[in-house]
C-alpha cells in the first residue's frame, strides 16, 4: 500500500489536511509568535495564494474550545507544552472568510455578508438551548439564526457576547480575506457604502468589544487605517516588509527542498527556484506555495513536466493590465527595465484605499509590490524600495499583458493605411520610418535574456499584428511551407497578381542591421520562398528583409 502523503492542491482546511493524510508544511510557530507579541488586533497582509486561509484555519483548530490535540502531534507547537496547556482549546472562536462578499450591487454584497455571518452563527447552534443564556439572550440568538431583524453592523459583537456568556471566556475573532468586499465594491461602483458597512462591523467587533480576547485578520492589501480601522488603538499590521513572522506565510528554501526530497523530485529544484522563488518577506526568501504544490503534484504523474504559471492563472491579472495601460513614456521605459531583469527604485505606500489606486501610477506601483507582482531586493530607506519582477512566472504575465496592450495599440494606430500603402508600393524607406515611429512608442520586451530565436519570434508577432491591423482584406500566412523551407510571412493582397514575402531577422546591434537584412533577402531567394505565391498565380512579388534591434529597424525591398 502506498503511504505517501497526498499533496493538498486547493485545500486550505487545516483539520482536513492533518486528518486525511495530506502533506503539511509546518507553520505552527506562528501560534507561538502571536502569543509572544500579543496584539489585540493583528492584520497580516500577504499576496494571494500564500497560505493565509490555511494559517487562519490552523489558528482556529488550535485555540477553539474542543481542540483536537492529535492534529498538532509532531508539529513545532506540540513541543511547547506549557504554551499548549495554557492556550490550546481555551477560547470560543468566530471564524469568517469574506472572500465571497461580492455582487454587482451593494444590496447583493450586503446579503452575501449576512449569509456568511449567519453560517458562522449556525456553527454555534448550541447557544439556542444554552442554560447560561437568559431567555432574552436566546431570543436574540434565534433572531440571528433566522436572519430576522438583525443589526448586521453589531452582529459579530453580539455573537461574541453570547459566546462569552455561554463559556465565561472571551472570544478569538478570525477574519480572513478582510479586504475582498472592498475590492469588489470598488470595481462595481459601491465602494463608499461598503467602506461604511465594514467600518461599522469592525468597529463594533474589534474596537468597542469588551468580550474580545484578540483578533487576527488577513488580506492582500493594507487598507489605510483611516478608512476602516478608525479608533483602533491596539492594532498591529504585519506586511511583507516586516521581519516578524517573515517565514509564517509562503515556503522557505529549506521547506521546498524538504518537500522535493519527500517526493523524490530534487532534480527539478532549479526549475522551481527560477519560476516560483524570488519573493522577499522581511529578510526571508520565499516561494509561492500554490505554485510549488501544483508543480510537484504535476511531476508525480509526469517527471518531465514543464513549469506552468499556476499562481498567475488562478485569477485575473487586472493590476498588471491597469499598470501597462496607464504607463506614460517614463513608466514604459521602467517596465522595459523590469522585464529585462533590472531593478527600478520607487517610493512605496504600504497603506492605500481602493479608490486611491487608480489616482496615480505611483499608487499602482505600490499595489503591484504589496500584491506580489514586484518584490524588493534592497534595504528600503524612507519608503523607497528597489523593485524587481520576482520570478519567471510573473515575468510571463508582464510580457503577456504588454503583448495584449501592443495589439490594442496597433488597432488604434492612425497611420495603418499609410503602413499598408508603403508595403504595396515597395517604399522601403517609408515603411522603415513608420516602423521606427511605432516602436518608439511601444514597450519593448524583446532584448532580454531570451534566446535569439525567441527575439525574432516577438518581432515576427509584432509585424503580424501590424499587418492584420493595417488591412483586414489581406490574406496573411505565417510560417507557411514554401520552396525549400518555411517563410516568416506571406501576404496575398487584393490584387490577384501580387504577392509579398517578409523575412524577419534580429540583429545583436544597430551596426548589424544592414547585414541582417542582407541575410534575410538571401534566405528568401536561396530557399525559393516565392514558390507558393507563384503556384497561386501571383507573379508580381515583392520581397522584404526586415531586421530589428531593440526599437530600431532596417528595411530592404526587392522585386522578384
Amino acid at each position: 500500500m502506498n503511504d505517501t502523503l497526498k499533496l493538498p492542491v486547493g485545500i486550505d482546511d487545516f483539520k482536513k489536511i492533518r486528518e486525511a493524510g495530506f502533506y503539511y508544511v509546518d507553520k505552527t510557530k506562528l501560534i507561538e509568535q502571536l502569543l509572544q507579541s500579543w496584539g489585540e488586533v493583528t492584520l497580516f497582509t500577504r499576496p494571494r495564494r500564500f497560505g493565509k486561509t490555511l494559517n487562519m484555519s490552523m489558528l482556529k483548530s488550535f485555540f477553539e474550545i474542543g481542540a483536537e490535540k492529535s492534529l498538532f502531534q509532531g508539529l513545532y507547537i506540540s513541543e511547547k507544552e506549557k504554551l499548549c496547556v495554557e492556550y490550546m482549546g481555551k477560547y470560543p472562536v468566530i471564524f469568517l472568510s469574506l472572500k465571497g462578499v461580492e455582487g454587482l450591487h451593494f444590496a447583493d454584497a450586503q446579503k452575501m455578508l449576512m449569509t456568511i455571518i449567519n453560517n458562522e452563527v449556525r456553527r454555534h447552534y448550541y447557544l439556542k438551548t444554552s442554560d447560561k443564556l437568559t431567555v432574552e439572550d436566546r431570543k436574540q440568538f434565534e433572531k440571528m439564526l433566522l436572519n430576522e431583524d438583525v443589526n448586521l453592523v453589531d452582529s459579530l459583537r453580539l455573537l461574541s457576547q453570547l459566546l462569552y456568556l455561554h463559556y465565561d471566556q472571551k472570544v478569538v475573532i478570525l477574519i480572513d480575506e478582510y479586504d475582498v468586499p472592498l475590492d469588489k465594491a470598488f470595481k462595481n461602483g459601491y465602494y463608499q457604502e461598503m467602506v461604511s458597512l465594514i467600518r461599522g462591523l469592525f468597529g463594533q467587533a474589534l474596537k468597542t468589544n469588551e468580550f474580545l480576547q484578540f483578533a487576527v485578520l488577513t488580506g492582500c492589501l493594507r487598507v489605510s487605517k483611516e478608512s476602516i480601522f478608525t479608533g483602533l488603538n491596539n492594532f498591529e499590521i504585519n506586511s511583507i516588509v516586516d521581519i516578524e513572522h517573515e517565514e509564517g506565510f509562503g515556503f522557505t528554501d529549506a521547506e521546498v527542498m524538504q518537500m522535493l526530497k519527500y517526493y523524490h523530485c530534487t532534480n527539478r529544484y532549479s526549475d522551481i527556484k527560477e519560476w516560483y522563488d524570488g519573493y522577499h518577506f522581511g529578510n526571508a526568501d520565499i516561494y509561492c506555495p500554490w505554485d510549488v504544490i501544483n508543480f510537484v503534484k504535476k511531476l508525480l504523474t509526469d517527471s518531465n513536466a514543464k513549469p506552468s504559471a499556476f499562481w498567475i492563472n488562478s485569477s485575473g491579472n487586472d493590476l498588471v493590465k491597469l499598470f501597462v495601460d496607464k504607463a506614460d513614456q517614463s513608466t514604459k521605459d521602467e517596465i522595459e527595465r523590469l522585464v529585462a531583469g533590472e531593478s527600478v527604485t520607487k517610493r512605496i505606500r504600504l497603506d492605500l484605499t481602493y479608490d486611491e489606486i487608480e489616482n496615480s501610477i505611483d499608487n499602482v506601483w505600490s499595489v503591484l509590490f504589496t500584491t506580489g507582482y514586484l518584490t524588493n531586493i534592497g534595504n528600503p530607506e524612507s519608503g523607497v524600495y528597489e523593485l524587481v519582477i520576482p520570478n519567471r512566472e510573473v515575468h510571463e504575465v508582464f510580457v503577456l499583458q504588454i503583448q495584449e496592450w501592443f495589439q490594442r495599440s496597433v488597432a488604434k494606430e492612425e497611420s495603418m493605411p499609410e503602413f499598408s500603402k508603403a508595403i504595396l508600393e515597395a517604399d522601403a524607406e517609408g515603411l522603415q520610418k513608420q516602423l521606427n515611429v511605432i516602436m518608439s512608442r511601444m514597450i519593448s520586451v524583446l532584448d532580454t535574456k531570451a534566446r535569439e530565436e525567441q527575439k525574432e519570434n516577438f518581432y515576427h508577432g509584432l509585424l503580424l499584428g501590424l499587418l492584420r491591423g493595417s488591412n483586414p482584406d489581406w490574406l496573411i500566412k505565417s510560417n507557411r511551407e514554401s520552396g525549400d523551407g518555411y517563410s516568416d510571412i506571406l501576404i496575398e493582397p487584393e490584387n490577384p497578381d501580387a504577392g509579398i514575402i517578409i523575412e524577419v531577422k534580429h540583429a545583436a546591434s544597430i551596426s548589424g542591421l544592414d547585414k541582417a537584412c542582407e541575410n534575410a533577402m538571401a534566405q528568401i531567394k536561396n530557399r525559393r520562398y516565392d514558390e507558393a505565391l507563384r503556384e497561386n498565380g501571383r507573379c508580381e512579388i515583392l520581397a522584404y528583409g526586415i531586421a530589428f534591434h531593440k526599437k530600431r529597424c532596417r528595411v530592404v525591398c526587392e522585386r522578384l
